[in-house]
């Protein structure tokens, strides 16, 4: 689908077209992005309040981080797309006989767990990020704080539209054993993230 390829203005249009997909998943890895690419840009400038060499080397370090975060994130709003289109194919499969009707619900399991793994990566994306927005508010240009603090708000909310595309299709799994692995996950991850954000917010309130 290569999303990312088309204009920003191309983007806006799918996203309004009334097709499945892309949606509120890939939405979310997009804010994602943002946010990591906003802390990569501070991290990375030639002006900051580092003191020390190893100061300078956590902030260089936290960018770098950013950086290949903010990539990771930029691939999975295609790959959060391709996989609820697979949601979609496998609950468009014929269920004529019994052995229709369990090749069906296998297959939309699987899927389910594809469609699954995809926000599950970006809300540890934007958990590793917001750990790392902490260096950069506290080392970071000054001057560019509130780019740090878009970034926090765009990753929080990346984060969270993550979580809602992960529990909706969680709410169709079968599996008890992976029901409350996955949601054991989750709630450590959401947790990582309001802790990470607000402790990231504290630095920049203290300047």
């Amino acid at each position: 689908m290569n999303l990312t390829r088309h204009t920003l203005g191309e983007f806006l249009a799918a996203i309004r077209d009334p097709r499945p997909t892309p949606g509120g998943g890939s939405a979310a890895a997009v804010a994602g992005a943002l946010g990591t690419s906003l802390l990569a840009m501070v991290g990375a400038m030639p002006k900051h309040r580092a003191a020390s060499e190893e100061d300078v080397e956590r902030l260089q370090a936290a960018a770098s981080r950013c950086h290949a975060l903010a990539e990771r994130l930029e691939a999975l709003v295609d790959e959060d797309s391709e996989a609820y289109e697979g949601v979609i194919a496998a609950y468009r499969l014929p269920k004529g006989t019994d052995e229709d009707r369990l090749r069906r619900k296998q297959a939309i399991q699987v899927a389910l767990g594809t469609a699954i793994a995809a926000p599950l990566d970006v809300m540890r994306c934007c958990t590793d990020a917001i750990e790392a927005a902490s260096t950069v508010a506290r080392f970071g240009n000054p001057n560019a704080a509130s780019d740090v603090g878009v970034a926090l708000e765009l990753l929080v909310a990346a984060e969270r539209g993550a979580r809602l595309n992960v529990l909706i299709n969680l709410s169709s799994v079968d599996d008890g054993a992976e029901l409350e692995r996955i949601g054991e996950i989750v709630r450590t991850l959401a947790a990582e993230c309001r802790n990470g954000s607000e402790a990231a917010r504290a630095l920049l309130e203290s300047g």
